[in-house]
């Protein structure tokens, strides 16, 4: 984890990279959560057997179930200690170009983008990659995937 200590310290790292995170299961408990919290239940996600015979052999993760998990591995991968708080403040062009499966293992990379002076503090803008272990493409793209983390120091 990259721990920074002030602004100046998060303007030094910008084009810097971090991680990878540890790996995190996403297992069917989650996905079925995710679904009864958002309503979404799409056989895909939710039905083991009917899936079976689906395209991806089995049920797959919602692509806002990896976006929310996010907020998990951020803080694995930077850390601002003396912040105030921090606030989620947007994403930038979200892609999901891979699938999940129910029970395959995740993490994250991170990526220090950009820093730029708000009043009372700093918004930070980090890439974000989420990779499938032995996956050939990425759950949710880096190159277009870009939180807005506000810090107020």
């Amino acid at each position: 984890m990259a721990t920074f200590q002030s602004a100046d310290a998060l303007r030094a790292a910008v084009g810097q990279s971090f991680g990878p995170t540890d790996w995190l299961v996403v297992e069917q408990s989650r996905i079925d959560a995710f679904a009864s919290t958002t309503g979404d239940d799409q056989w895909i996600h939710v039905d083991v057997e009917r899936a079976k015979s689906g395209p991806y052999g089995g049920t797959i993760a919602h692509g806002y179930l990896i976006l929310s998990l996010v907020n998990l591995f951020l803080p694995d991968l930077v850390s601002v200690p003396n912040a105030k708080m921090g606030i989620n403040y947007g994403v930038d062009r979200l892609r999901f170009p891979g699938v999940v499966r129910a029970g395959a293992r995740i993490r994250a990379h991170a990526e220090m983008v950009s820093v730029e002076d708000v009043t009372d503090g700093v918004q930070v803008k980090v890439r974000v990659s989420i990779e499938v272990e032995g996956g050939f493409k990425a759950c949710l793209c880096g190159r277009h995937t870009e939180p807005f983390l506000l810090l107020v120091l």
